[in-house]
């Protein structure tokens, strides 16, 4: 079994999931000859053939040996992958940070902080993944910007507080705060009951106000073209009106009395040791939303 190499593996695995060595061979880059090889060499090192060749059009089948054989070929090679995968982090250029977001403040504060990132390591691989998951899947990021706490092994840094806001078309609401009981079994835009959602909804159901929700989507800028629409005003974290500009058709209102703001943290597993760019980037982070303002 020391005579088995990934190569060996990595050929079989591609013949498997081509159906033949001649296609096996277009994905890898080899030859035909080259893949048959490799096959050889496997079929050696395990003592047995792994693959049943009947000939023709017919494609490959896998032997009871191959099946064994296979089924560890495929962890190895994930973990050859992850092994690969954990090194480019180092190796792309001045380093390489994947830091996980959300939709507000993918275009309120990211930019700046990618922007700065960017002049100190002109050469940095810098990858944002934007899935807004409940409770949120840290594992394939270095660090997450995230609108709550989180339980676990999960190391916390509080960078704001985001205050709700009331967004009306305008003329909807007299100016200034509105009341929140204005706002019962009124029609309202909202986000899916995720992340920080159901608790803006416990907090308006203990007020004794029950708005109609009409629509729900995910999007924000989906959300704030159904109140321009008239489909209804929306209660939304006053992050999400600084990012690109919306146009002069809707009114803003504190609301009365003030909801809870929303708590925007950075987390990343607890127990993990950073890349200096992705420990630049938590000093950056934190930087940046220590002075940051709404507009």
């Amino acid at each position: 079994m020391s005579d088995v190499e990934l190569r060996h593996l990595a050929a079989m695995a591609a013949v498997v999931d081509q159906g033949s060595f001649s296609r096996a061979a277009a994905r890898l880059g080899y030859t035909q000859s080259t893949v048959s090889q490799q096959i050889a060499g496997l079929e050696k090192a395990v003592g047995g053939a792994v693959f049943d060749r009947p000939g023709g059009p017919k494609p490959v089948r896998l032997t009871p040996l191959g099946q064994v054989v296979l089924a560890h070929a495929r962890d190895l090679l994930a973990r050859t992958r992850a092994m690969t995968d954990a090194l480019d982090r180092f190796r792309a250029g001045e380093g390489r940070v994947d830091i996980g977001t959300f939709q507000s403040l993918s275009t309120a504060v990211l930019p700046l902080l990618v922007r700065r990132l960017r002049e100190e390591y002109p050469a940095c691989d810098i990858r944002l993944f934007e899935e807004e998951t409940d409770p949120p899947r840290l594992d394939a990021v270095d660090l997450m910007f995230f609108d709550g706490r989180v339980d676990g092994d999960v190391e916390h840094r509080k960078l704001l507080d985001d205050p709700y806001v009331l967004v009306a078309r305008r003329g909807d609401f007299p100016p200034g705060p509105v009341p929140l009981t204005a706002l019962h079994r009124a029609p309202m835009v909202a986000w899916p009951p995720v992340c920080d959602q159901p608790r803006v909804e416990d907090t308006l159901a203990r007020a004794g106000v029950q708005p109609r929700i009409v629509f729900r989507t995910a999007g924000n800028d989906a959300v704030l073209s159904m109140v321009r629409a008239g489909i209804g005003s929306a209660i939304l974290p006053r992050l999400v009106l600084d990012g690109p500009v919306h146009d002069a058709t809707l009114s803003v209102h504190a609301l009365h009395p003030p909801f809870p703001p929303r708590e925007i943290y950075l987390l990343w597993q607890a127990g993990r040791t950073h890349s200096p760019l992705a420990a630049r980037a938590i000093e950056l982070a934190l930087d940046i939303t220590s002075a940051y303002r709404p507009a």
